[in-house]
């Protein structure tokens, strides 16, 4: 059995297990979400800057976990029985516009000789990282709201709409785009019919009382289920040609359309976020900031320009589509939508990865993009915040359609 060194990987939890802690101490004016500082601190230990910590194999495979599983756990955000109506329309529209507007901001950094994909720029710039806007919009009441249902919806449909055209666009597995189109529709038949087998089975009298008795006993029978599912989904779409990140996404899918009644069961959405952020998701995190390249990005100024612009090109791409809202809701409220909309990161980091792996993408702009989307996590949700909690001086307003 070859020898494996777990050094590496006790130094990135002992980060993971930092961060935190580090920014519950801190001044509330001075706190920002723990990704934030996860991902630098990687950076800081890490080859690019003092050198300390190595991406290694258990590091590696870790993070592989970890990403599987933020992807899972985005996908169980979804509500799908929300999106539908009108605000799945204009979440559409929204997304539309967004390709279109990275479209053409990738098109200009193509011509300056920045990438060599617009369309995988304007992938990368077109999700929106609903993890992290969620807890905002429900911290400042908005959640349930009108606002919040609208915002939730939009950020859902670029989620899914993202992983979906970079999974089959861009995806490393060999083969053309339609015979990824083909073996896709092969996999959601596949993804639909096993959704439908554990349907019948859950309302199984027998095998209910089964699990119920067992979800809370050191079985933890859902939860292994949840990750069976997960692992399942996973190996399938990598066998069908995909992205495994398609498979993850549309596991935690899954499992959220089977978990609608939570009654029986309160805490087992707790135990599945326990796992994936309390272990899992953090490492992938700070191996994230260890394998960034910074060295290109420093050591050329006109490199690291391309960081703001990329936050402008972000903005636009996710910010200017909330204009759609203008006819319900008050400015300020469109403002802080465009916003939160605009708040991305762990999409970005795995459409840069997968862009590097590919040849589509330098390490010095996949640096530069995801140093745009730790500056987007840390300006964008904080500026919404102040927005909301202002009380509206002008109501917000509902125009009836036509005359």
């Amino acid at each position: 059995m070859p020898e494996v060194e777990f050094v590496n990987l006790f130094a990135v939890a002992a980060i993971a297990l930092a961060a935190p802690l580090l920014i519950a101490f801190a001044p509330p004016a001075l706190r920002i979400p723990a990704v934030v500082l996860e991902i630098v601190a990687g950076i800081v230990v890490g080859p690019s800057v003092l050198g300390w910590v190595d991406a290694d194999l258990p590091v590696q495979i870790v993070s592989l976990l970890g990403l599987a599983f933020l992807l899972f756990l985005a996908g169980l955000e979804i509500d799908v029985h929300r999106l539908r109506g009108p605000g799945l329309r204009t979440a559409l529209l929204g997304y539309a516009a967004t390709v279109l507007i990275g479209l053409a901001v990738g098109t200009g950094f193509g011509l300056a000789g920045w990438v060599a994909s617009p369309l995988l720029v304007a992938i990368t710039l077109s999700a929106t990282s609903l993890g992290l806007v969620v807890p905002v919009l429900k911290d400042s009441g908005r959640l349930g709201g009108a606002l919040g249902q609208t915002v939730v919806a939009a950020s859902s449909v670029a989620d899914f709409a993202a992983v979906l055209l970079l999974s089959l666009l861009f995806s490393t597995a060999e083969g053309s785009t339609a015979s990824r189109v083909l073996l896709l529709v092969m996999f959601v038949l596949v993804v639909a019919l096993a959704a439908a087998a554990l349907l019948l089975t859950e309302r199984s009298t027998r095998l209910g009382d089964a699990v119920v008795r067992l979800q809370d006993t050191t079985a933890e029978i859902r939860v292994r289920g949840a990750v069976v599912l997960l692992v399942a989904f996973v190996a399938l779409a990598e066998a069908f040609g995909l992205e495994s990140i398609l498979g993850a996404f549309l596991a935690g899918v899954v499992v959220g359309l089977l978990d609608r009644n939570t009654s029986s069961h309160p805490r087992f959405r707790v135990k599945l976020e326990a796992i994936g952020y309390g272990f899992l998701i953090p490492v992938f995190f700070v191996t994230s900031g260890i394998r960034l390249d910074l060295t290109g990005l420093l050591d050329d100024p006109a490199a690291l320009a391309r960081v703001p612009l990329f936050l402008a090109a972000l903005l636009a791409a996710r910010g200017l589509p909330a204009l759609l809202y203008a006819r319900q809701f008050d400015r300020r409220s469109v403002l802080a939508a465009a916003l939160l909309q605009a708040t991305s990161l762990p999409f970005i980091i795995t459409a840069t990865q997968i862009g590097v792996l590919t040849g589509l993408m330098s390490p010095v702009t996949a640096a530069a993009l995801v140093c745009a989307g730790l500056l987007s996590v840390l300006v964008f949700p904080a500026s919404a915040v102040a927005l909301l909690r202002v009380p509206d001086r002008e109501p917000a307003v509902q125009k009836a359609e036509g005359p």
